[in-house]
């Protein structure tokens, strides 16, 4: 079934394509990204060449169609799993941390997640809440089988990041099909839900840590704005959100609203720690601008992670 899904959804993208590659805009953009791609790697780092790769971005946003994508990779931002580690550490000996992955896909951040804990803190008891909006995606999660036609799919291998030995440790291999291990499925709770329900926080309850990951930038901007700010309840008072994929002004806008507390630890590593995200810029509407230090509130508007007050999880 998600292989029908996904095939439809790829049909669908391929004739709106084409129709928008004969607009002016499309071939405006297409020069520019010919010139860009000329462009030696310190030239892209000057201020006003990068000026104008967020005016080139703006363009492909304002003509681009936002859709849901598949494609993701196991340990896909290792220095945003070294963040979590290290959150964990924070916590005593046996005791229990709630999770919330919303917009699980199929499951490859889940496993991740529980890998990079599990494999630092046994002793924790992690209670995992892995929402997404399809069933169809959250019964394939859960199944937690990868094979090669998943990668086709998805358009990579979504093995590709791992070691040998972290392939061995995360999965029982059967030829080229891989089963994620039995340890690593435990204490999931898999649910069906749309992250801009408001009675989402009945359904789940408070969160220590709420992902958010790749997939509100996706959405139209005043919907993903709803997205961030319903999720916020989910976070307990003092618990930790983290979120990427998203409109950098509207995420850094919520943010300052809501007083999130940017955490400082690995920002820069973060922000550079899915490399297909950051080569997407400026012709992605998922793309990932460089980090300017030199912004206003930079250190809000490029991290992934933040503490949330009792304010902005009563508001």
């Amino acid at each position: 079934m998600i292989k029908q899904q996904v095939s439809h959804l790829t049909l669908g993208k391929t004739a709106r394509l084409r129709a928008l590659e004969k607009s002016p805009a499309s071939l405006y953009l297409r020069l520019n990204r010919w010139i860009w791609d000329q462009l030696p790697s310190r030239a892209r780092d000057l201020n006003v060449v990068r000026s104008y790769g967020v005016w080139l971005h703006n363009l492909v946003c304002l003509h681009g169609r936002r859709e849901q994508y598949f494609g993701t990779f196991f340990l896909r931002n290792r220095p945003a799993l070294e963040l979590i580690r290290r959150l964990c550490d924070l916590k005593s000996h046996g005791a229990t941390l709630r999770i919330a992955v919303l917009g699980c896909s199929i499951g490859a951040e889940v496993y991740s997640i529980l890998w990079t804990i599990r494999s630092a803190r046994p002793d924790l008891k992690v209670l995992l809440h892995a929402v997404d909006v399809s069933k169809d995606i959250l019964n394939f999660a859960e199944r937690g089988v990868y094979d090669p036609i998943v990668s086709a799919i998805v358009g990579a291998s979504i093995f590709e990041r791992l070691t040998a030995d972290e392939k061995q440790e995360m999965f029982d291999w059967e030829g080229d099909q891989a089963k994620v291990k039995g340890w690593l499925r435990e204490g999931i709770t898999w649910k069906l839900g749309d992250v801009t329900d408001p009675e989402l926080i009945s359904v789940l309850g408070l969160q220590d840590v709420v992902v958010a990951n790749d997939f509100l930038c996706h959405m139209a901007l005043v919907e993903a704005e709803r997205c961030l700010r319903n999720m916020t309840l989910l976070v307990r008072p003092g618990g930790h959100l983290f979120v990427s994929g998203v409109d950098l002004d509207v995420r850094t806008k919520v943010a300052l609203d809501l007083g999130w507390k940017p955490m400082p630890e690995l920002i820069g590593d973060i922000h550079d720690g899915d490399p297909a995200i950051r080569a997407g810029w400026p012709w992605q509407c998922w793309g990932l601008e460089p980090l300017d230090e030199l912004r206003p509130n930079w250190q809000v508007r490029y991290a992934a992670f933040f503490q949330v007050n009792q304010h902005a999880a009563t508001n």
